[in-house]
Parts: C-alpha cells; structure tokens; sequence
C-alpha cells in the first residue's frame, strides 16, 4: 500500500497493516490472475450495456425513447453495481482507495464514504431525481478522482485499482482513467442534452 516502506523479510507495513509484497507486484493482486480480472471488469461492464440496450429498445418500441434516458440508465446501472463492489469490503476499499485519491490520502475516512457517494448517484440516476444538480455533482466528483489517478499514473505508482473494492483486482491504470473520467464526460453530454 504504502509504496515508500521498505523490509528485507515478510510482513505487515507498519504504516496501514496490510502485507508486504516483492517490489514489482501490485499490492494485494497476484499477476498471474491480472487477465482474467480484466475479463471479469468487462463482463461486468458489458452486463450493464447489455441492460442499458434492453432498456432502450423497449422505450424504443413503445414510442418513448431519449438518449437522456440511455445515459441515465447507464448511469444508474455503473454506479450502482461499483458501489455495490466497493461496500462488500469497505476497510478494503479505503485503504486502496487512500493509495491514489487526492482526498482520501489527507482525509482516510473519505474512503468509507465514497462508496455511498457512488451509491447515491445511482439511485438518484435510477430515479432521475434532481438530474442536472446530480449530474454536476457526478462530473466534480469523478473528475476530481480522476485526477487523482491521472498523477499516480504520472509518477508511475503500481498499485491496484480500488474501482471494484478488493473483489477484482486490476492494476491501476487506463482503465481506471477511462472510467473516471468516462463517466465524468458522461455528465457533461448529459448536461448538453439540456437535462
């Protein structure tokens, strides 16, 4: 976790607890298991396309289709499932989370909030309550953590993703970059279709 803490033998990190691991390995993921949990990240996301499709071809057939509501259901069903992730190992998540965000390295505690925070957007996507407050919201919220991912991939930090909590672990990376700031460029477009 702690990439500056260094032993010549096994053992717990003296700062946050968690395993040592031989330098060049992702914290707490074997690399040997790194393609299938990327095959699991987009099974996952493809799951919810799939929703999202099925949701609009119905509205389609019905007469009441609007890209608004293929981004809102997509949404929904994004934050809604990686919440669901992160909150199955909240101590998990936090203290990954710590590793790269910009706010959860100063406040720890934001990392047992996050999740919620995650969790709220879905819902409130799900029921499209409040959608261009939300949405504003979602677009300071994911690109501020983003950011945060964009500079420990500057300072080229291997670490793993806390986006799916500690249930599959990927490297921190592009992908991580792409679904923050994906879904921060999601509000964006949602907010240009004059929500």
């Amino acid at each position: 976790m702690h990439p500056e803490v260094h032993s010549d033998k096994e053992g717990r990190c003296p700062r946050c607890g968690m395993k040592l691991v031989p330098e060049g390995h992702v914290a707490g993921m074997p690399n040997d298991n790194e393609g299938s949990n990327y095959n699991r990240l987009f099974i996952i996301i493809g799951l919810i396309i799939l929703a999202t499709l099925v949701i609009a071809v119905k509205n389609v057939r019905q007469g009441t289709f609007l890209w608004r509501d293929v981004m809102t259901n997509f949404m929904a069903g994004f934050f809604l499932v990686f919440s669901g992730f992160k909150i199955m190992d909240l101590k998990g998540f936090a203290e990954g989370y710590s590793m790269y965000d910009l706010l959860a390295k100063k406040i720890f505690q934001y990392g047992y909030i996050y999740p919620f925070i995650e969790l709220a957007f879905g819902l409130a996507f799900l029921a499209s309550i409040q959608l261009r407050y939300i949405t504003i919201m979602e677009i300071a919220v994911m690109g501020f953590s983003g950011l945060g991912v964009a500079l420990s991939m500057r300072k080229r930090q291997r670490i793993q993703c806390a986006c799916l909590g500690t249930i599959i672990k990927v490297p921190l990376g592009t992908v991580t970059l792409v679904e923050d700031l994906g879904m921060a460029i999601m509000g964006l477009i949602l907010i240009g279709l004059a929500l």
